[in-house]
């Protein structure tokens, strides 16, 4: 079942490699700067940024660290990544699984991962193979799309986010990744919970080829009940959704020593 997944998430990345190069949500400026802010980075840092998509976490600390290695599961999407940020000689691109990372144990002062881990089949063994390759004291910071506490609410965000992607797994809580984190030897520093919000023809498109796939997933949120309507705040404009909102969660660790 994990292969399988893995293979989806490689399929669709493959597909659409160059809309998340250019996707609004993902090279959001603030987000970026937030991360550096956060991070503090210093120059003889070497970090791991994990599933890196389009290159933008990595692209924001290559100035500022020694080398970031960039990794992702789905070679196309990487190796057109390595095309845009060819100038950026201290950025080293290595196609890796998230959860079976081909590192040598304490290898990086910090590791990043954003806008991924609702893609991985095991959240556990990410988490596992993080707290294995970063340095003692080393910081870990993730951002990610988070389901809301609540059974329904849940349920109806992960079905649609499926419905656009069916490379995505699952969306997990908040409670959730502190569970995780605390059976791992990481400490929860700072974290963040936001809204953010996403217009809908750009994020339906991204993924979604298909027009009588993208009228399904606007049918889902045209029919929602009155309680995800308004939790997703979602919009309309002459009957047509033109965006919603969603929670994020933001979070800074550190590995004990």
């Amino acid at each position: 079942m994990s292969d399988e997944m893995k293979r989806q998430v490689q399929t669709n990345f493959s597909k659409n490699k160059e809309a998340y190069v250019t996707s609004s949500t993902h090279k959001n400026q603030g987000d970026l700067d937030l991360i550096n802010e956060w991070l503090q980075p210093e120059q003889r840092w070497t970090v791991l940024d994990i599933a890196t998509g389009g290159g933008h976490v990595a692209k924001s600390l290559s100035p500022l660290v020694r080398s970031v290695f960039a990794t992702d599961l789905t070679k196309d999407m990487l190796q057109n990544t390595a095309k845009h940020l060819r100038a950026l000689s201290n950025i080293h691109f290595v196609v890796a699984d998230a959860e079976e990372l081909p590192f040598l144990d304490e290898s990086f002062d910090a590791v990043t991962c954003r806008i991924a881990p609702h893609h991985f089949p095991s959240p556990e063994s990410f988490i596992t193979e993080v707290e294995r390759v970063l340095k003692p004291g080393g910081i870990f910071l993730m951002i990610d799309n988070v389901a809301p506490e609540d059974e329904d609410l849940d349920n109806f965000y992960n079905t649609f986010e499926k419905m656009r992607d069916c490379s995505h797994v699952r969306a997990l809580m908040v409670s959730e990744w502190k569970r995780l984190l605390h059976g791992a030897t990481l400490s929860i520093e700072q974290e963040l919970t936001r809204k953010k919000t996403l217009p809908f023809p750009d994020w339906v498109k991204r993924t979604l080829d298909n027009d009588q796939e993208r009228k399904d997933v606007e049918r889902y949120f045209q029919n929602a009940e009155e309680k995800a309507f308004s939790y997703f705040s979602i919009q309309k404009e002459n009957n047509r959704i033109q965006s919603f909102s969603i929670d994020e969660w933001m979070v800074k660790c550190i590995k004990e020593t």
